[in-house]
């Protein structure tokens, strides 16, 4: 009883702590989101070290930073020109490749699993962040305003889903599951709950257009199975490289919770491809 009060007090600052900096500014927002990043990164970097690898944990985390002051400054090109911007981004591809030079001088083992281990922290945690922002970006506006083209409506809508599907399928799993869908790597995991979140999440969608006008309702819905499917993918994931590394939680600094990694694991993997269908139909 305990555990089960601390998991619901959790979630609930949790959910008021992300709903309320996402609708507040696009400041709070970016803020929101490079704190998770860096938290997230940080405990990926740290559940290798504890299997013996060992990316380069500091230099990840300042490259994500500069990742996201870049994508601040390109918002903000009023006050830095085209032309800098443009250095910047040609700049930013020999800084990442220092990371093979530092390796040289740091006499570890496995050097070439510790360089790609950073890249993939990146990829993983820190890309799918940046994607989510740029939903916040209305598109052809002036960016002198950035307030005004500030609309916090699709990422809040995307978490709404992300959350409906994880709250529904596993109440739909628990009430009648009963096959398997990934024993292997996740053996609560059911046919019928991944069915179950996948239709009622339907219906939040369809709930959400009624409120958030900026998609039609078939693109909310599109977008809710974008997320079902591969937020369902992204949990498995998460759950595999858990197990590869013979740990249950990615950390604790949620508690009753686990860690970053386990409560946005749904989120890194299907973002990408949400903003990907989004880029097309909008």
């Amino acid at each position: 009883m305990n555990n089960f009060w601390t998991r619901t007090l959790t979630g609930t600052v949790f959910v008021i702590v992300m709903i309320g900096c996402i609708w507040w500014s696009f400041w709070s927002m970016a803020g929101l989101f490079l704190v998770i990043s860096i938290l997230g990164l940080w405990e990926f970097y740290s559940l290798l070290e504890k299997a013996n690898y060992y990316p380069q944990k500091y230099i990840g985390i300042i490259i994500c930073v500069a990742l996201n002051a870049y994508f601040l400054w390109l918002v903000l090109d009023t006050i830095f020109s085209a032309l800098l911007l443009s250095y910047m981004f040609w700049l930013f591809i020999p800084v990442s490749m220092l990371i093979f030079f530092i390796e040289l001088f740091r006499n570890k083992q496995f050097p070439l699993k510790n360089i790609s281990f950073t890249f993939l922290g990146l990829l993983y945690i820190s890309i799918p962040f940046l994607f989510l922002s740029s939903l916040a970006i209305k598109s052809n506006v002036d960016f002198k305003h950035l307030q005004e083209i500030f609309t916090p409506y699709i990422i809040l809508g995307f978490f709404l889903l992300t959350w409906s599907n994880d709250t529904f399928a596993y109440l739909v799993g628990i009430a009648i599951g009963k096959h398997k869908l990934f024993e292997r790597i996740s053996p609560k995991k059911t046919w019928e709950g991944f069915i179950g979140g996948i239709v009622l999440t339907q219906g939040i969608a369809y709930i959400i257009s009624l409120y958030f006008t900026e998609l039609t309702m078939i693109q909310w819905m599109i977008v809710a199975l974008i997320v079902s499917v591969f937020g369902t993918m992204g949990d498995l994931v998460e759950s595999m490289f858990k197990r590869s590394l013979g740990v249950k939680d990615s950390g604790n600094i949620l508690p009753g919770h686990g860690g970053i990694l386990d409560r946005f694991d749904a989120v890194l993997l299907s973002s990408p491809f949400v903003v990907a269908y989004l880029m097309l139909v909008r």
